[in-house]
């Protein structure tokens, strides 16, 4: 078997332990890490005065982890600014929200240079090298520049946009251009890597080999959709460990007589938050009599408080939600708890087992693992039930969820009216055909497929970027 090298921008491998917050992409990585010998690189989270390359190399359960510091101007330049202001918003289509900046364009090239040097020495010949987001999209091209000649696949763990988006992008031909320098490009549906196709066909003068095969720009890449799954083995033991059954006693006590609505999101415009928060008053608005028989959880961790926008939708949703209960309390009850702070994974898997809604309302998402761990957790007996946002990668998958179209507040307040009266033989119906799905597509499946895929690829000879 080859070694397996995966990048990523953060290194966060899980301690095993069940107390990780937030952070699907980690976990992905990490179990499929540990079937293979190799290493995981990437940023270390820290910073550093000056750049040096140095390397911290530790294990951790089971996982080697290599990582590297960055300078102030790397993550203002790189991670702050391309990444998460202008590939960020764009590739989930709020080009209202993209920054266009040299400054940063020229951080994202550097950050991504360094990390080839700094990788480099560590690629041994016959290693398989797996990319992954849109942080990292250059990387593939600087580490040819460097005489890389091992297979090297890319995943995108995040939307590709429409052709006519991407062409807002100044440099989006060279973008994409960096993208051929991989054998293997993987997205999570077919309707992404089609948007993707769809992008070489009408801007480079790209054709079609074969069957998910391209060439443009003098090279050829292998194209194909790998939906990411869960760890459902693990995530379902969680459900039975102590922590999980208090977390679940705790909100079964403190939601007697009423049914628990849960939704769970990093603190991101892209989660439609203030969309759900709006649906969730409709369906008040609407249904005067079941608002005592509810309460709905928002837990939303903050990130990127660096970036405007963040700190702008964290001022929204303080607003709306006081707002929400500042109209709909009384003296003995509150319809809605919105949160701001992590949660261990075993911990959420007790509140998701307690909730008879899981809300899952993106405005767009790669694929959205909150919505599988939700169908995990579940008691067979007497499941809860899923609502899902259309737009959310995984809305291909758990088709037998309630799909909504997030931005309609009253398709959200119909969806919850009709999850919270379904009987339990449709719910039973609707979980167990979602649990087939998130048990046989796990992250296992995604990685496999992934892999197989990329070690069937000839290796090429190095090619300097055009």
């Amino acid at each position: 078997m080859s070694r397996l090298i995966v990048v990523s921008n953060r290194v966060n491998p899980p301690s095993g332990k069940g107390d990780e917050s937030v952070g699907g992409l980690a976990m992905a990585l990490a179990a499929a890490l540990r079937e293979y010998s190799g290493l995981w690189f990437g940023w270390s989270g820290k910073t550093t005065p000056e750049f040096t390359g140095q390397l911290s190399m530790l294990r951790i359960d089971g996982v080697t982890v290599a990582t590297v510091d960055l300078e102030d101007a790397d993550i203002d330049e790189y991670y702050n600014g391309y990444a998460n202001k202008t590939l960020w918003p764009l590739f989930h289509y709020r080009q209202d929200l993209t920054a266009y900046d040299r400054a940063y364009g020229e951080g994202y090239e550097r950050v991504n240079r360094r990390f080839a040097e700094t990788l480099r020495p560590l690629i041994e010949p016959g290693d398989l090298v797996w990319i992954h987001d849109y942080h990292l999209i250059p990387l593939g091209r600087e580490l040819r520049k460097l005489g890389v000649t091992n297979r090297m696949g890319f995943f995108l763990h995040v939307p590709w946009p429409a052709h006519q988006l991407i062409t807002t992008l100044p440099g989006h031909k060279q973008l994409v251009q960096a993208m051929f320098d991989y054998d293997l490009v993987g997205f999570h549906t077919a309707e992404y890597r089609q948007a993707f196709e769809e992008y070489v066909l009408n801007e480079t003068a790209g054709e079609q080999l074969g069957p998910g095969v391209w060439k443009a720009f003098g090279r050829t890449v292998q194209v194909g959709s790998y939906p990411i799954g869960i760890d459902a083995a693990d995530f379902q033991k969680l459900v039975r460990s102590p922590r999980a059954v208090r977390m679940r006693d705790i909100m079964m006590a403190s939601t007697v007589f009423r049914h628990l609505i849960v939704g769970v999101d990093r603190l991101d415009y892209s989660k439609g938050m203030e969309e759900r928060f709006l649906g969730f008053e409709r369906f008040l608005i609407d249904n005067p009599e079941l608002r005592r028989e509810v309460l709905m959880l928002q837990i939303a961790p903050v990130s990127r408080e660096g970036v405007e926008a963040y700190q702008e939708i964290r001022a929204r949703l303080d607003s709306l939600s006081g707002r929400i209960n500042g109209e709909f309390s009384d003296i003995d009850w509150a319809p809605f708890r919105y949160v701001n702070k992590n949660y261990r994974r075993d911990e959420l898997a007790g509140i998701y087992r307690a909730a008879r809604v899981g809300l899952v309302t993106p405005l767009r998402d790669g694929m959205n693992l909150v919505a599988k761990e939700y169908v995990a957790a579940q008691d067979p007996e007497n499941p809860g039930v899923l609502i899902l946002s259309r737009f959310a990668g995984a809305a291909r998958q758990l088709n037998q969820a309630l799909l909504v179209n997030p931005n309609s507040p009253e398709d959200v307040a119909e969806a919850l009216k009709q999850a919270l009266a379904m009987e339990k033989p449709e719910r039973i119906r609707r979980w167990e055909a979602l649990n087939e799905n998130v048990q046989r597509e796990d992250v296992t499946a995604w990685r496999d497929a992934f892999v197989a895929d990329l070690e069937q690829v000839a290796a090429r000879p190095a090619k300097m970027a055009s």
